[in-house]
């Protein structure tokens, strides 16, 4: 199977509506949360489709403030085998040598773009757990409805990030910014 063809079942896994039964089972997996598990997929997909412009063989990926859905964030991996590091870090331990992904938790909005404006142009790929009006400076923003998790690409942040996002992944996205 090619990776574009990997690329489009991925994504299309949790954009999708899920059945009753997949929304149980994955509330079950993951302590009853719904978004847990699309959540730690996703997170997966933008770093599969992210280019560094020093490829890491470790990806760490830090969880900064109150992350409701990153309860199965642990053990993951993209699709060449590299492994993604997941760690919980206070805000003030951000730090763009150690961080290759940013996922922003709940927390007072100006704490968030404060964060995104320290790492901008480092090479961190930030995820926005609890903004749906992409208004951090992140440069993804999950998006929940009922039984469905999408994202929002904010366009400038992504063009400012030091990082290359596949353009594939805009077709799939709520673009904040012009295409």
């Amino acid at each position: 199977m090619s990776k574009s063809t990997v690329f489009w079942f991925a994504l299309a896994g949790f954009l999708l509506p899920a059945t009753a039964s997949q929304a149980l089972n994955a509330q079950n997996d993951s302590g009853g949360d719904p978004y847990a598990v699309p959540a730690a997929r996703m997170v997966v997909a933008f770093a599969e489709y992210t280019r560094w412009p020093s490829d890491p063989r470790l990806f760490q990926l830090c969880i900064v403030g109150s992350a409701a859905h990153a309860d199965e964030f642990r053990n993951l991996a993209l699709a060449d085998g590299r492994r993604i590091n997941a760690r919980r870090i206070a805000a003030t331990a951000v730090d763009a040598a150690s961080c290759q992904l940013l996922y922003l938790g709940e927390m007072p909005a100006d704490a968030v773009r404060g964060l995104t404006e320290k790492v901008r142009g480092k090479g961190v790929l930030t995820i926005a757990e609890a903004d749906p009006q992409c208004r951090s400076n992140a440069m993804f923003c999950l998006q929940y409805r009922a039984g469905l998790l999408s994202f929002k690409m904010n366009l400038d942040a992504i063009s400012r990030s030091g990082l290359k996002v596949d353009p594939r992944v805009l077709r799939l996205s709520a673009s904040k910014g012009e295409i």
